[in-house]
């Protein structure tokens, strides 16, 4: 066979690489989410819920509060598939990671009142991971706080399965202990679950107390937040909104995930009523404000498998709107995220 030579390989793939791109594109673009963004927008939010369930969504819950008009609660498709019962607003739902603002707020709450330290060292706290975690002798309350710690994610490890029920918190961390660090602390910022799982450790011994029964104390009770759980193991499983995720064909609801940062489970107006109330000072006192915001956001998204969800605060308009979708995998990411910027447009968000 006659040798190529090597300049005219190199001119069939400049002439072959771009068409092989666009045969992929074309085969793998979130068709769902293209067609959601470009279809007209429609005049109110149900509307747009309903097109979206239609493009591949198989539930959608919404709270809209804008300052100045009386709040909505919005539903469409599917709160149990497989039974055809209809989506509920007013179901329970896992919030995923909305829940480390909570730990967030106890924490604030707490270095204000003297219990704890953001600059107090990781193996001070929880002496006996020194050895088991890289730099815990200079790892901060304050940089686990902000995802600066540099601790491996779990949920990123190969040994991490999103469909398994693990027996207990210690199950969780073990991931993630005796592994390099990400990075050296404070260097810059990764996204850990660990670092959430460990605060609600170090909440724990500094309370002598479990810190869910103190976010109930603190944060839920004082706000009316009936609706709101720290676990799932706390509700009746039957108010829960079921979860499906791409080409899995069971309910997700039973699966349980108690590690701190990820184990809430609330309705979409409590979640707002929450929002609001830490975005406009009612919640904490003007120090406890000064110290959340040097540690964390004031917005944040959810996700655990067959559960999805958005809470942000807008200050321009004074508007809150949380957006729960029971549906993950293949274009659901995208759809829904395209969804709720488009609801955000229809209510002047």
């Amino acid at each position: 066979m006659k040798k190529l030579n090597k300049t005219r390989v190199v001119k069939i793939l400049r002439i072959i690489m771009p068409i092989v791109a666009i045969i992929s594109a074309v085969i793998f673009i979130p068709w769902n989410a293209v067609f959601s963004w470009l279809s007209p927008l429609p005049n109110t939010v149900q509307a747009e819920m309903d097109n979206a369930v239609n493009h591949g969504l198989d539930g959608i819950i919404v709270y809209v509060d804008q300052a100045g008009e009386d709040s909505g609660l919005y539903a469409a498709g599917w709160k149990n598939r497989a039974t055809q019962v209809p989506a509920d607003p007013q179901a329970l739902f896992k919030i995923g990671s909305i829940s480390k603002l909570y730990i967030a707020t106890a924490a604030a709450k707490l270095v204000n009142d003297g219990r704890v330290s953001l600059d107090t060292p990781l193996a001070d706290y929880l002496p006996e991971l020194a050895n088991r975690i890289e730099y815990a002798d200079q790892i901060t309350l304050r940089m686990m706080l902000q995802h600066r710690s540099g601790i491996p994610n779990y949920t990123d490890q190969p040994e991490w399965k999103w469909g398994v029920t693990l027996p207990n918190r210690d199950a969780y961390l073990e991931i993630a202990l005796d592994k390099p660090a990400d990075f050296e602390p404070d260097s810059r910022y990764s996204y850990s679950n660990t670092n959430y799982l460990l605060i609600g450790n170090i909440l724990d011994k500094v309370l002598g107390y479990s810190h869910h029964q103190y976010i109930h104390d603190k944060i839920l009770k004082p706000l009316g937040l009936n609706h709101t759980y720290s676990l799932l193991s706390q509700v009746d499983l039957r108010e829960v909104t079921s979860g499906y995720h791409y080409d899995v064909e069971p309910d997700l609801k039973e699966i349980d995930y108690i590690s701190p940062g990820g184990s809430m489970v609330a309705t979409a107006q409590d979640v707002g009523i929450f929002l609001r109330a830490l975005n406009n000072g009612s919640l904490l006192n003007d120090d406890e404000q000064a110290i959340y915001s040097s540690i964390y956001e004031y917005e944040h998204t959810g996700w655990v498998l067959g559960y999805q969800s958005i809470a942000r605060y807008y200050k321009d308009t004074d508007t809150v709107v949380v957006q729960f979708v029971n549906s993950t995998g293949g274009d659901t990411e995208a759809t829904s995220n395209i969804v709720f910027d488009r609801i955000v447009r229809i209510v002047g968000g």
